[in-house]
């Protein structure tokens, strides 16, 4: 589907993860941090069961929230209807860990007047502190009572670390029918690199879909988005992606592959892909979204790698970060990527709101103006694009620049 045609069939939704039918969400501060503006404690209700669907980060040491959560999913056979969420404790290599995550679905199931094993549970912050469970048990209730579809941003920004703006996003379109709908909220500045769930993501729909074909649709879009951004390297513990669908829209259950399935996992990529640009636009310390797009490869995998390899370089954040056309960097970086074709036919250009520029052609560098170089990286967006010129299939990957503040940041990210 083209993007004229994609404009006209998707449209944008307010309302975040509360944009389907159905679904209520709040965010309240509790007590967990120390500034009593600041929300840390978020729930996530549907009015009736949902089929649901998660992926998780690939990091062998795994939060206590994931494994509660993968515990109560196989328990319910892919069964929710809300989500508990706290900032500022991961509550992750914890010896009472799953004791407390399992105690913050009774205290929510129990608050909602649900089965504790319908209720999906996250949690961010630092690793290796005990998770204090009394002001969660103390506030439970009162984030209950203020469930609310506007409030979907409250709950935004109680999962909120060292993010510096709440993401939400949400699409409509007609499917099967019925006017369909799929919304979401994330969060994430560090600690994000690819090949894994990558932070925390929660979304929902009002599509009814089968548990098994919401679990393919989400593992094939995180492969093309969330696992497709990097911020610094390093893969967190905590990071899931879970989808419910509560099917209050309507259409006919889509129980297998077909033109309603390939609809709706459009919506949804639509929806993860926007996620994962905010994702990258906030990077900690990061002053400059970095997009790279590789095109012309033999195969999705290919490009896959490719623009992943490039985003992933330290060194071309550290570039863009000085507004410094390096093209080396970026012919390193796809050099060193773990796929077959050959360089010698590989461009390159960089773009921006103020134009591109041609910097590599046939793996050899042009003659380029270095004045309109520094013009086009000193937007905030920079598009990396690559032509390997040896096929069809392309892919992007993002990311963001290098800073100063970056160090900064995880510093002294405890204190």
């Amino acid at each position: 589907m083209g993007t004229a045609q994609e404009e006209d069939f998707y449209k944008q939704a307010d309302g975040g993860v509360c944009a389907a039918q159905g679904f209520t969400a709040n965010g309240i501060h509790c007590g967990l941090y120390p500034d009593p503006e600041k929300n840390d404690l978020g729930l996530i209700f549907s009015e009736t069961e949902c089929n649901a669907a998660a992926v998780y980060t690939t990091n062998k040491v795994k939060g206590a929230p994931i494994l509660v959560t993968k515990k109560h999913l196989a328990q319910t056979g892919g069964r929710a209807r809300a989500v508990v969420v706290n900032s500022r404790n991961a509550n992750t290599c914890n010896a009472d860990g799953e004791e407390k995550a399992q105690k913050m679905c009774e205290l929510a199931a129990a608050a909602l007047e649900i089965a504790p094993e319908q209720v999906l549970v996250a949690s961010t912050g630092v690793i290796g502190q005990p998770l204090p469970i009394e002001p969660i048990a103390e506030h439970i209730r009162l984030l209950a009572e203020g469930l609310d579809a506007g409030n979907h941003a409250a709950a935004a920004r109680a999962i909120m670390t060292t993010d510096t703006f709440p993401k939400e996003t949400a699409v409509c379109f007609p499917l099967g029918g019925k006017n369909c709908t799929i919304g979401g909220m994330a969060k994430g500045s560090g600690m994000i690199h690819p090949n894994m769930a990558t932070t925390l993501n929660f979304i929902t729909t009002d599509a009814a879909l089968s548990a098994e074909m919401l679990q393919k649709a989400l593992s094939e879009i995180v492969k093309v988005t969330y696992n497709c951004l990097s911020i610094d390297g390093d893969t967190s513990t905590n990071d899931m992606v879970s989808l419910m669908a509560n099917g209050l829209a309507g259409n006919d259950e889509i129980t297998g592959e077909g033109s309603d399935y390939e609809i709706f996992k459009q919506g949804l990529y639509l929806v993860m892909m926007r996620l994962t640009r905010m994702l990258a636009k906030d990077g900690e310390g990061a002053s400059k979204l970095l997009e790279c797009t590789c095109k012309g490869a033999p195969d999705k995998e290919t490009a896959i790698i490719v623009a992943k390899s490039v985003i992933r370089s330290p060194l071309l954040k550290c570039a863009m970060f000085g507004e410094d056309a390096n093209w080396g960097r970026i012919l390193c970086a796809i050099g060193y990527a773990d796929a077959e074709f050959d360089i010698g036919r590989v461009s390159v250009e960089l773009a921006s709101a103020k134009g591109a520029i041609a910097v590599c052609r046939n793996g050899s560098g042009v003659a380029f103006s270095e004045e309109k170089a520094k013009e086009i990286l000193g937007e905030d967006e920079i598009f990396i694009r690559i032509d390997l010129h040896q096929g069809d299939a392309d892919a992007t990957a993002w990311g963001c620049d290098l800073t100063y503040d970056y160090v900064k940041i995880n510093g002294d990210y405890r204190s």
